[in-house]
């Protein structure tokens, strides 16, 4: 008999497998929150503030077009490639010194990039900058996992969607402003100094908040050290570069024979890697990824409703700036801040549903799909024509917005609530895994839509490329609403068998 976590964790009640009162187990558990989403936010704000960067990046360091995707893909393909070994390192080496050390090394390398005299070195450091952010990261949801429970542990994923989510549309904005500030006429650079005061302030703080491992954790640590699968590691690495960099690379070159090799060649890689892992759990060995995780209830329907709304939110956001920059001839600045209602509608729904009636929580992330979809077209009809859209245009933003954070937040905290701590690392780097993934593929996919379609130059042609784009993202959408329409189908044939 099939069931699923999200009917306890959505509506309210408190999942069976945690205690029945509010808990947490440390005494200042709201430090311990802040703290690491706050660095999550951070982490998110740089694959999406250099977007906004980027025409001012190839000005002033003369990079080619294949030289600006690297700059701004860099960060994402390494990260994409290492968050899964960066959940494992947090569980043989302590989820709270690993995030330390990714935080460590993500703010080293962001000091590196805004001091870069070189295309080629601002790549470096980005994939320096991706690998901090690798091992940094998937510890967030591990933390939470393991000192909340109950409600706390339900209001904190809460959070956690809420900052995922936002950090995105605040990347737009926050990248806007800084290159239109031009602080000091340091230009591009402040995009990414700017992490390096924060990232400081809480490896601080960090020291001081995060737990520590007991000594007979770290003798245990020690023992899974030894067993680290490195094969796993490499094929995984390698099936997940495969799949990112023609991704990324593919519309800038034109879509050699290579990339479509690539794509195939990824997937015989991550289909070896699932067939390693068995056999290698079957042996009694230690999996990357417990072979397991995608059967805990709720985890793979999550997997694919985050991989689509994190696509259509990263493809809206990348073609909505080429169009208003590129169609609109809008500046960096103003271009930022029409994001703004988007950002705040997704965090402030994102935060309060779990507020809403109890009848109405199961039908929630099916409505936010919903209203993606209205969205979205009545977003491309507003623009088709080449013109601003007026304040209609606005009103399309909040529904996106609103839809997403729905669609987002109740899926994650109905899949996680329920997870045991021992499952921690291996349900969270799976999700953010598919979260990053779903952004590459929106960005790309979304991307080569719109420059496709681009016949001619100008606010009318960029238009009408929008409204295919546009028709593209309410079909993903859609899609996320029949997921769950097949999970329940799945469901109640398996109570009536």
């Amino acid at each position: 008999m099939t069931t699923t976590a999200t009917t306890g964790a959505t509506s309210g009640a408190t999942p069976r497998s945690l205690p029945s009162k509010d808990a947490t187990t440390d005494r200042h558990p709201g430090r311990l929150l802040a703290l690491v989403l706050a660095a999550q936010f951070m982490a998110l704000l740089d694959i999406f503030i250099v977007n906004v960067a980027a025409p001012t990046i190839r000005t002033e360091l003369g990079a080619s077009g294949a030289g600006l995707q690297l700059v701004v893909a860099g960060y994402t393909i390494s990260y994409a490639v290492l968050l899964i070994t960066g959940a494992r390192l947090g569980s043989v080496f302590g989820h709270g010194r690993a995030h330390l050390a990714g935080l460590a090394v993500f703010t080293a390398a962001s000091l590196a990039c805004g001091l870069a005299a070189g295309t080629g070195q601002l790549i470096t450091f980005r994939v320096i900058q991706g690998v901090g952010a690798a091992v940094m990261i998937p510890q967030v949801l591990s933390l939470i996992q393991r000192h909340f429970s109950g409600e706390a542990r339900v209001r904190a994923l809460g959070a956690y969607a809420a900052v995922l989510a936002t950090g995105a549309a605040a990347g737009q904005v926050v990248g806007g402003v800084l290159v239109s500030a031009d602080l000091f006429g340091t230009g591009w650079r402040p995009v990414f100094l700017v992490n390096v005061p924060i990232g400081l302030v809480l490896l601080v703080l960090g020291v001081r908040v995060l737990p520590g491992e007991p000594r007979a954790g770290r003798a245990r640590h020690a023992a899974r050290a030894r067993g680290l699968d490195l094969v796993g590691l490499l094929m995984l690495a390698s099936a997940v570069v495969l799949l990112t960099v023609p991704l990324v690379l593919g519309q800038e070159l034109g879509w050699p024979a290579w990339t479509w090799g690539c794509l195939l060649a990824s997937a015989v890689f991550f289909a070896g890697f699932a067939a390693y892992e068995t056999r290698l759990a079957a042996r009694g060995g230690a999996p990357l990824i417990a072979p397991g995780v995608l059967r805990v209830p709720g985890i793979a329907r999550a997997a694919l409703r985050v991989l689509l709304v994190m696509g259509v939110n990263a493809g809206f956001l990348f073609v909505m700036t080429l169009h208003v920059q590129g169609g609109l001839g809008y500046s960096a600045l103003r271009s930022g801040l029409m994001f703004v209602p988007t950002a705040v509608t997704f965090g402030a729904v994102g935060l309060t549903w779990r507020r809403w009636p109890a009848r109405l929580q199961g039908a929630l992330a099916p409505a936010g799909f919903v209203l993606v979809a209205a969205g979205s077209v009545l977003l491309g009809s507003l623009l088709r024509d080449g013109g601003d859209g007026g304040t209609g245009l606005y009103a399309a933003f909040v529904v996106i917005g609103a839809g997403m954070a729905l669609g987002f937040s109740p899926t994650l905290t109905g899949a996680l609530a329920n997870v045991r701590p021992e499952d921690a690392a291996d349900a969270s780097g799976v999700l953010v895994t598919v979260t990053q993934l779903g952004q590459l593929i929106g960005v790309a996919g979304f991307g080569t839509l719109y420059l496709n379609r681009l016949d001619t130059p100008g606010a009318q042609g960029s238009g009408e490329a929008l409204w295919v784009c546009a028709l593209a993202l309410s079909a993903a959408a859609v899609a996320g609403v029949l997921v769950g329409l097949v999970r329940r189908r799945r469901t109640r044939g398996s109570r009536q068998g």
